[in-house]
């Protein structure tokens, strides 16, 4: 296992104190699930911005509200999938 060190200023301290209470018993505990989230997402914007590049591909005539249909399956399928959580 790799050791990290970051220096925060007391106020960040002082904030990451009071956000990982109660659910975390140390910061690495918290700052390691921080990380585990933010690479998640950078994942998930990836993937998404990926996915933008078939938008309006298909080659047949569809109804706007059957492409709605689609687009709201594939999207809770891929949410689903990808374990994506909407804010």
């Amino acid at each position: 296992m790799e050791s990290i060190t970051i220096k925060v200023n007391d106020e960040m301290a002082s904030e990451i104190e009071k956000a990982m209470k109660p659910n975390y018993s140390t910061k690495t505990e918290f700052i390691r699930e921080a990380l585990r989230d933010k690479m998640k997402q950078i994942e998930n914007d990836k993937f998404l911005k990926a996915l933008k590049k078939f938008q309006g591909a298909a080659k047949v005539h569809v109804s706007d509200d059957r492409l709605e249909e689609i687009r709201e399956q594939v999207m809770n399928e891929l949410i689903k999938k990808r374990g994506i959580k909407l804010d």
